[in-house]
């Protein structure tokens, strides 16, 4: 395999080194990623106002069933490409990379053509309430229109990662959320855009993100510039992009349409609990950063078991896997700290009361609900870390198809809790629903990673290894 600055083979050295220096530029990412989402509704809370900040922020459970389906699509694409690149076969990698391209942008404009009529028919079923509807609805129909930007940059920033280079998207990532601010004050108070501004600053910093990523990515990797041949339409290789990307965009659905269900029976509280889906937008925003971690462990295990599995180095897939859970106990530690001790500076870096009598009348139980339900996730985020480390690894490994399996239990999980919890305890029910769906989820996936694990085998394993090391001796002979 050509050796290109950059490109990390993630088959040799210690996984705890690599799978820590591989996922802290996607944590830095993430991290970024995360605070240009919150840029939009801290400008929007306190330019517009809290309706507007709260009807913005209750449309996160929408996007991600569109915008995170999308992303696991494009993830399971990039798996593939990490297979590719782990056996050593170029010409492989350049057909991969072809059908990821030509894939993401068919399927990119179909799920925009659906989803743009399709907004408020989503509102709608999740009984938004009419004080918050008008700001979610042009704010989400933004954001759809710029589903093919969304999926340009993921799709590119996956193909970097593929082949070991996490600090390529990072680095763009940080001037796209940087420019998502600047847009954010330019759209939203200069051209007096509002709400719809903060969307559109969303959609064109991911693009310009994307473009610079490409730009590289066909600079630096001549292995991630396929030729003309490569775009060529093979069913095979269609379907088995599909077969590893579709179960992944299914299952971020599944989880979409679980936060869907939650936000709904949320939003049914509004009137009894006034503040109530205000805390919840707000406590999100901050649950989302101090997740971050997990993602970027979780982004990190796919690609080390792609390129590990592509490789046959079964056992090294397996110290990653304990490598990843001894990481997720640090980082239930970290996200604890951050939850307990940034709680209400951040929730008041979101909230103008000077824009909303409603929101300062019932100030204290909006803190004191986001409180709430930030403890109840901390408390519980090792079954989120455990989920992401043993879904990315089953991914990683090609079991795509099989993790769907544990979105359906994690959707139970999360439908139970939020219709029934919710009816006996309130709010309470509100916090306990995640947890409930963690653990239900963590269940299957454990069980399931150690059969997939099993069925490899040792011998089979070592069968690879022998045949490798043959190949490489037959090359230095010749």
């Amino acid at each position: 395999m050509e050796n290109t600055k950059g490109m990390k083979d993630l088959t040799q050295g210690s996984p705890s080194k690599l799978i820590l220096f591989f996922a802290l530029p996607v944590f830095l990412g993430c991290v970024f990623q995360q605070l240009y989402n919150m840029a939009d509704t801290i400008i929007v809370g306190n330019t517009v106002g809290p309706d507007a900040f709260t009807g913005v922020g209750l449309t996160g459970s929408i996007t991600f069933l569109v915008i995170g389906s999308m992303n696991g699509l494009t993830s399971g694409f990039s798996v593939k490409v990490a297979q590719a690149f782990g056996s050593g076969d170029e010409a492989r990698v350049r057909r991969a990379v072809g059908m990821s391209y030509t894939l993401s942008i068919v399927i990119a404009v179909l799920v925009t053509a659906i989803a743009v009529p399709l907004t408020g028919v989503l509102l709608d079923l999740m009984q938004t309430p009419a004080l918050y509807y008008d700001y979610a609805y042009y704010y989400l129909l933004v954001i759809f229109c710029g589903i093919p930007a969304t999926v340009f940059y993921n799709i590119v920033a996956g193909l970097l990662r593929a082949v070991g280079d996490s600090r390529t998207p990072l680095y763009f990532l940080i001037l796209s959320a940087l420019l998502n601010v600047g847009l954010d004050f330019l759209f939203v108070l200069a051209f007096r855009m509002y709400y719809t501004g903060a969307a559109a600053a969303t959609v064109l910093s991911q693009l310009i993100s994307g473009v610079l990523c490409l730009i590289v990515a066909l600079r630096r990797y001549p292995l991630l510039r396929p030729k003309k041949s490569d775009f060529k339409w093979d069913f095979r290789l269609a379907g088995g992009h599909l077969a590893q990307g579709l179960p992944m965009a299914l299952q971020f659905s599944i989880t979409a349409i679980g936060c869907m269900v939650q936000q709904s029976a949320l939003n049914g509280l509004d009137a009894v609990l006034p503040g109530a889906v205000t805390a919840y937008t707000a406590a999100s925003k901050i649950d989302g950063i101090a997740t971050q971690t997990f993602v970027a462990l979780g982004t990190a295990i796919a690609t080390f078991a792609g390129q590990n599995y592509g490789a046959g180095e079964y056992g090294r897939i397996r110290k990653g896997v304990t490598v990843g859970m001894l990481y997720c106990v640090v980082s239930v530690g970290l996200g604890f700290v951050f939850d307990v001790a940034l709680c209400e500076p951040l929730m008041r870096l979101f909230l103008n009361t000077d824009l909303s009598s409603n929101v300062a009348a019932h100030f204290d139980e909006v803190i004191a609900y986001g409180r709430q339900y930030l403890l109840w996730q901390c408390v519980f985020y090792i079954f989120l870390g455990a989920i992401h480390v043993y879904r990315n690894t089953l991914q990683g490994i090609g079991r795509s198809f099989v993790t769907t399996f544990a979105g359906v239990t994690e959707l139970a999980g999360r439908i139970v809790a939020s219709l029934c919890f919710v009816q006996l305890w309130g709010f309470t029910g509100i916090c306990i629903s995640n947890p409930a769906a963690w653990v239900a989820a963590v269940v299957f996936l454990v069980t399931t990673y150690y059969v997939c694990m099993r069925r490899l085998g040792k011998p089979h394993t070592e069968h690879r290894l022998r045949l490798r090391r043959a190949a490489a001796g037959n090359g230095k002979a010749a």
